[in-house]
């Protein structure tokens, strides 16, 4: 359950309000916006009387939300969140770029890549210590010496650095990281995602390749119900019957999302497509979607790539994607 408040309600008066919601065993949640303030309801609600409610002086009006998701719900917080990392904004009009390796192979080759990325334009770096892979045979990642290069890459240029976790019991390993990664197989590792809810690092959320939209915001919700509100939404293509491609990439997803939660959401071609040609034009249609970030694999020589070569993009590439991405942002954003 909502309640809108009426512009002209005092401080006191709301925290009346939310103690007697509190005394009834209900978690209040307060989310004051440009243009209202709401009070949102988590609990067993049945015991409020709307009449009750909407008679209050202060209340604008009462709804009943039917979604599972509450926290992530854009009900209960109309404006859009925005997710600080270091001082790098996302959501709310921020827009980012986040590029790098799919794995972390050596220290100079991340210092590298870092270097090149950031002179086109991103703003964070990505790239994979501990890399789940579908083979046991493939590269597994460098683990925690992965993470230590990261952490250099991370020195010499300021960018901060985005990586995946595989393991709850890694989290020590996870204290300098500016943002978790939880990739598309561990969207519904429910154990892991209460960990993190109780940390207060970003987390960056991919949708499971068969996962619905409304799944992808119940796994949100598990983080944030912890006390984490700092999630960031990532659609990185769906498994469908279509296999010209590695993933079926669903921009859809960005409108959708966008009228569903507050959170910020951004697109991963590279892992969508599979294909490092078909990466720019996705990653334009995604600036064009109104995503509020773009997540890019560049690698300094994919064809010898240790990790998804065919999907990364040169450093060469990269630049020439980011420029016309920043052009479109122009366009969408005038």
């Amino acid at each position: 359950m909502i309640a809108v408040l009426k512009p002209d309600a005092t401080r006191e008066q709301i925290d009346n309000l939310t103690t007697w919601f509190e005394k009834r065993g209900l978690n209040v949640q307060l989310s004051v916006g440009q243009l209202s303030t709401v009070i949102g309801l988590i609990g067993d609600t049945s015991q409020i009387d709307v009449d009750l409610l909407e008679g209050l002086d202060i209340i604008e009006s009462v709804k009943r939300i039917t979604e599972p998701y509450k926290s992530a719900n854009r009900k209960f917080h109309p404006d859009d969140t925005v997710v600080d990392i270091g001082g790098i904004k996302i959501g709310g009009g921020n827009f980012q770029l986040i590029a790098g390796p799919c794995s972390v192979e050596s220290k100079d080759q991340i210092i590298g890549i870092a270097q090149s990325v950031k002179q086109s334009g991103a703003t964070l770096l990505r790239g994979g210590a501990f890399k789940p892979r579908t083979s046991p045979y493939d590269f597994q990642g460098l683990k925690a010496e992965g993470i230590e290069f990261l952490l250099e890459a991370k020195e010499l240029t300021g960018m901060p650095i985005v990586t995946e976790i595989m393991n709850t019991n890694h989290l020590p390993m996870f204290e300098h990281v500016d943002v978790i990664q939880v990739g598309a197989r561990n969207m519904q590792n429910f154990e892991m995602l209460r960990e993190l809810g109780k940390t207060d690092k970003p987390v960056l959320l991919k949708r499971g390749l068969a996962n619905t939209l409304t799944e992808l915001l119940m796994s949100a919700e598990y983080i944030m119900a912890g006390g984490n509100k700092n999630v960031i939404l990532c659609e990185r293509g769906v498994r469908t019957f279509e296999t010209q491609t590695r993933n079926t990439l669903d921009l859809s997803a960005v409108p959708i999302l966008r009228e569903l939660t507050h959170l910020p959401i951004v697109i991963d071609p590279s892992h969508a497509t599979g294909i490092a040609r078909v990466v720019k034009p996705m990653a334009m249609a995604a600036a064009a979607a109104g995503a509020d970030g773009i997540m890019i694999e560049v690698h300094n020589d994919p064809v010898n790539a240790l990790c998804d070569g065919a999907q990364s993009l040169t450093p060469e590439q990269f630049e020439d994607v980011a420029g016309m991405v920043r052009k479109i942002r122009e366009v969408v954003t005038a």
